[in-house]
Formats: C-alpha cells, structure tokens, sequence
C-alpha cells in the first residue's frame, strides 16, 4: 500500500468514528520522513482517544502496525506514526493552537469528504 492509500485508509477510520475536518496534507519534499499527514479533530479527549483507537483497530485488520504513538494518555493530540503517513487527532482547542496547516503552509491540502 502506498502513502496515499494509507492516508485515505486512516481518513475513513477516522471519519467511521466522527472525526471533523478531516484533511490530508501532502508532505513529499517538504518532510523526509513521511508523506502524509492526516489531521483531524475532536471535541473532547475521549473522543480524540476514541478516533486514534479506531484508526489503530482498522488499519491493524488490514495488516499495517503502528510504528510509534504519541499522546494517547492526554487525549490532547494524539500522533499515530504509520511511516509513509501520519495521523494526528486534536482535541479541537489545540488543533487550532498548534496550527499544522499554517505551520506546514507550503504542503498541498486536501479535505476529505467521505
């Protein structure tokens, strides 16, 4: 599976679980280590908690491990590490502080829309 299928694979896990303004960010050329992001967000920490778990649940029935996790305990962003993308699930507060869209600014974006 190559980055891109993955990306889209994390979306709809992530969307399955009600995750809001999905979007993929194309980061080839810009990062060297991985080519996806996948953001998203969430209202409150169990709901963060609760997308990152269906993300991990569905690509794992598909065969693809995760690589590193980060920020599960918090709930606050969770950043699951899948190599070629990445997915990282904000409580929507933060999502808006940390600004990954902004801060990446020259990564092409698409939104997801399932």
């Amino acid at each position: 599976m190559n980055g891109k299928e993955l990306a889209l694979k994390i979306c709809n896990a992530a969307s399955e679980k009600k995750a809001k303004n999905i979007i993929i960010m194309d980061m080839k050329g810009l990062m060297f280590s991985t080519d996806y992001f996948v953001v998203c967000s969430a209202a409150t920490a169990t709901q963060v908690r609760a997308i990152a778990d269906g993300i991990e649940d569905k690509l794992a029935e598909e065969g693809t491990e995760v690589g590193h996790k980060e920020g599960y305990s918090e709930g606050e962003w969770i950043l699951i590490d899948y190599g070629d993308a990445v997915a990282h699930i904000f409580k929507d507060e933060n999502r808006e502080y940390y600004a990954l869209e902004k801060l990446w600014g020259d990564a092409e974006i698409t939104k997801y829309e399932d």
